[in-house]
């Protein structure tokens, strides 16, 4: 997840496809018109202020493994998470899991989630 802002795309388009969602609020995924590749989704909560990136599509996958995994109550069996990265059935509380530094720039960007919010 990161500030759209600071989200760059170095080529082609992108298009935007609204889809279902478990909380029955959607999300908007950005996918290449073209593959079809999901690049990234804006879901309900932030809307477009916040990007939440699939690792697959950057340079350099690798250099972000998971910080947690989620909603690893409809994971396959066949899926070993490993040891000594958090693990939840559905959600987590990002005051107990994310770095201080993930939660100033999520709060330097609320104002303009609560604006999106409002605008719907």
């Amino acid at each position: 997840m990161i500030e759209t802002t600071k989200v760059t795309r170095l080529a082609g388009e992108r298009e935007l496809v609204n889809t279902p969602s478990q909380s029955g609020r959607g999300q908007m995924i950005a996918r290449c018109p073209k593959c079809r590749v999901a690049l990234w989704s804006h879901y309900a909560g932030a809307g477009p202020v916040l990007s939440f990136v699939r690792v697959g599509t950057l340079d350099n996958p690798d250099a972000l493994p998971p910080d947690v995994h989620i909603f690893t109550e409809s994971k396959q069996p066949w899926v070993v998470l490993p040891a000594g990265t958090p693990a939840v059935a559905v959600y987590y509380d990002r005051q107990q899991l994310w770095p201080r530094e993930s939660l100033e720039r999520l709060a330097a960007v609320a104002p303009q989630i609560e604006a999106h919010r409002k605008s719907q």
